[in-house]
């Protein structure tokens, strides 16, 4: 099973705790409005009754199981140790929801939709312990070492003495062809002077 599947199937079940806290916290509330706002008579037998400890009593362990299965699945996302315990730890705290129903001799023949419910969620329950249990048993197969050919051998070759450098030969030169030379050489020069005297 992917690991992300995990997690979000756990966080279902920190979603459904969390739910069923808010629900156990504030239906004696709805209690205490109705005794207040109802006549005392029909609720004279329950006035005697802590609506606001009721409450917490019974929601204290859904919303502990909420937080640690919510961990359980931010560990299960990210990798990281502890997920095990963290899911443990919310089942054990939201393990009171199971008597919420009564279960009669049998009732796995002819189950009742409280009774389907809460038995589905507990099967799902120990389903995703092993899943999470599996996880920490990945491992990354190990490389098989293959087969390394030999180095291949490389020569170095001495590299080839450099030849001598030929000496260049000058060829004489026609008297026409260096006069222009000579001539062209002293027109640079003029122009250089001029443009140094302009900038000075």
């Amino acid at each position: 099973m992917p690991r992300r599947l995990i997690a979000l199937l756990i966080a279902i079940y920190a979603i459904a705790f969390a739910f069923g806290a808010m629900a156990a916290i504030r239906w004696p509330s709805l209690m205490m409005f109705a005794s207040l706002m109802l006549e005392q008579e029909p609720l004279a037998g329950l006035a005697g009754f802590d609506w606001r400890q009721i409450g917490i009593l019974y929601g204290a362990p859904y919303f502990l199981a909420a937080l640690c299965l919510y961990a359980s699945a931010l560990c299960v996302h990210d990798r990281k140790k502890g997920s095990l315990i963290w899911y443990v730890m919310g089942c054990i705290a939201g393990f009171p929801c199971a008597f919420l129903v009564d279960f009669e001799p049998g009732w796995w023949h002819d189950p009742s939709a409280g009774e389907g419910a809460v038995a589905g969620a507990a099967g799902g329950a120990v389903l995703l312990a092993i899943a999470v249990w599996n996880l920490r048993k990945r491992y990354r197969k190990p490389i098989k070492p293959g087969i390394v050919p030999d180095a291949q051998t490389v020569t170095i070759m001495p590299a080839p003495e450099p030849k001598p450098a030929k000496k260049r030969v000058y060829r004489p030169v026609p008297p026409a062809i260096a006069r222009q030379r000579a001539h062209f050489a002293a027109e640079g020069r003029r122009m250089r002077e001029r443009q140094a005297a302009r900038r000075r």
